[in-house]
């Protein structure tokens, strides 16, 4: 099967899907997966800006295939062409190749190889903070499953926990002056931004104590803090931006609640959340607990060796929040995805492909 893969598979680099610049449409890329799927019956969706899902179905399935064919920009340390395969003795280098047109190769290999119910569903934004494809798809279909296995790089191992995912921007406000005067100490709106730093990060370090899945602690990390005009004059305004990813225990709301509260309310201008996703599994300790437990019992049904959990975020916590049972499965290894000449092991994508194959079948 491994020559059919790895033919797909460079059909499917060739394609160009940086997500951004999110100049993904209906045709292309999707139109090769429709042609490579005859006995398929198909939904295509374009949700806007680059986001297109499409829906492919044998039969009646009650478990879903999710693989996203977006991939993240390249950079100038590739040393050739991002967009064409290149396969050596052990690994196939391209972009996307990892994470995760690999899966999307082993997919349509599967299907050729078998005529079981089947379902996937290809999505175009999962590399963007403003993803549509996933929950246009559960709004429709959602019902329709009983479980999702939702293809990121897992050495193919079943991951059945993930730390969750918020990214927040505020704005401090303060008034402008001399800084030679009294008042800015507290008229600085940088100070206020470095004070509320302060607190957030002890609270964090607070939390070193939790655990869920073998994951402990919060992770945290301001990215980006400006404001300001010059040194001798006070900041009226700062900007500051960061991120934080929750254990399945931790409620992304209620941290929300706990870093707003940290900053000096007649300071603070803005508090907005730009992008969230739940961990998975998602819902509170009680439920995530029996939700890791339904997809231990999927895993071990279905032959799949169970890894361990991981700190990056997946969309199979959308569809564990939206009540499917949901796990993450998928060739490669995290540590290619993102990285200048990205690759996949040749065996991983042939393990992977068989998986998809026995279960189908």
């Amino acid at each position: 099967m491994l020559p059919t893969i790895l033919q797909h598979l460079e059909h499917l680099v060739a394609f160009d899907t940086r997500n951004p610049p999110r100049k993904i449409g209906s045709g292309g890329i999707f139109d090769y997966l429709q042609a490579q799927l005859p006995s398929f019956r198909f939904e295509l969706t374009d949700f806007g800006a680059g986001a297109v899902a499409l829906l492919a179905v044998r039969g009646n399935p009650r478990r879903l295939f999710n693989v996203h064919i977006d991939t993240v920009p390249d950079s100038p340390h590739w040393s050739a062409d991002p967009h064409r395969l290149r396969v050596s003795e052990d690994r196939a280098i391209g972009l996307g190749a990892c994470d995760i047109k690999g899966a999307a190769a082993g997919l349509l290999s599967a299907a050729a190889h078998t005529s079981g119910d089947a379902a996937f569903l290809f999505s175009s934004d999962e590399e963007a903070n403003d993803a549509r494809c996933i929950a246009g798809f559960l709004k429709a279909h959602g019902g329709q499953f009983d479980a999702a296995l939702v293809a990121e790089p897992t050495r193919c191992e079943a991951v059945l926990a993930h730390r969750g995912i918020a990214s927040v921007q505020m704005r401090f406000r303060g008034r402008a002056g001399h800084a030679s005067g009294s008042e800015a100490m507290d008229a600085n709106a940088l100070h206020q931004a470095a004070r509320w730093s302060v607190a957030a990060l002890d609270y964090v370090n607070a939390q070193a104590h939790a655990r869920f899945g073998g994951l402990t602690g919060l992770r945290f990390n301001i990215g980006r803090i400006e404001g300001g005009i010059k040194a001798n004059m006070i900041a009226p305004e700062a900007e500051l931006r960061f991120g934080f990813r929750p254990l399945p225990s931790q409620g992304i709301d209620e941290l929300h609640a706990v870093f707003r509260a940290l900053a000096a309310e007649p300071a603070l201008e803005l508090y907005q959340a730009t992008f969230a996703g739940p961990p998975l599994p998602a819902g509170d300790i009680a439920s995530a607990e029996q939700r890791r437990l339904l997809a231990r019992d999927l895993a071990d049904e279905l032959e799949l060796p169970i890894g361990n959990a991981v700190d990056f975020w997946t969309e199979a916590s959308l569809f564990s929040a939206a009540g499917l049972t949901a796990m993450v499965y998928g060739p490669g290894d995290i540590a290619q995805a993102h990285s200048a000449d990205e690759w996949v092991a040749l065996d991983q994508l042939q393990t992977y492909a068989d998986a998809v194959a026995r279960i189908i079948a």
